[in-house]
């Protein structure tokens, strides 16, 4: 993990990471842009398994930007630890993804999982799904630069395509 900032803790890398997201997604109107930017730039930092986007459409969430192997397409709603995000409206942090009731196994090689619901006045408008090959690769530190990455995304009055 940490393939670009290796002499960094995990706190240190999202620090780091924070103003850069910030700068790529400024000005930029167009959230498919701005999904692959963030979904590249915390793929490269920590040599994520998985990294990427699911966009809510209707009752579903489809495959949006992401870096990592082939991934799921459509995701319903309340359904494997993306679906549940979504339903909840809140963070879903999974230790072992095989312990999971209902997980969807888009790639054996997942071992943990976090998903962080992108809001957006009051509403689940996409995920951002991190998967690892490692087993309890998320925690507290994970859960909380992620949701600042996931509120940076679409706060921002200018971003306003979907």
């Amino acid at each position: 993990m940490y393939a670009q900032y290796t002499t960094m803790n995990k706190s240190e890398t999202y620090q780091s990471l924070l103003p850069q997201l910030k700068a790529l997604v400024a000005g930029e109107s167009d959230a498919i842009a701005n999904m692959a930017n963030v979904a590249a730039a915390l793929h490269e930092a920590f040599g994520f398994w998985w990294t990427g986007f699911y966009r809510v459409e209707g009752d579903s969430l489809v495959l949006g930007p992401f870096q990592g192997p082939i991934a799921c397409t459509r995701i319903p709603y309340g359904r494997g630890v993306c679906g549940t995000a979504w339903q909840r409206g809140e963070t879903v942090v999974v230790p072992d993804v095989h312990a999971f009731a209902g997980h969807i196994a888009c790639s054996s090689a997942s071992n943990s999982e976090i998903v962080v619901p992108v809001i957006r006045d009051g509403q689940v408008i996409a995920v951002l799904d991190i998967d690892s090959t490692d087993y309890s690769a998320f925690d507290e530190t994970d859960q909380l630069y992620l949701e600042q990455i996931a509120n940076i995304l679409f706060k921002s009055e200018q971003c306003t395509a979907f």
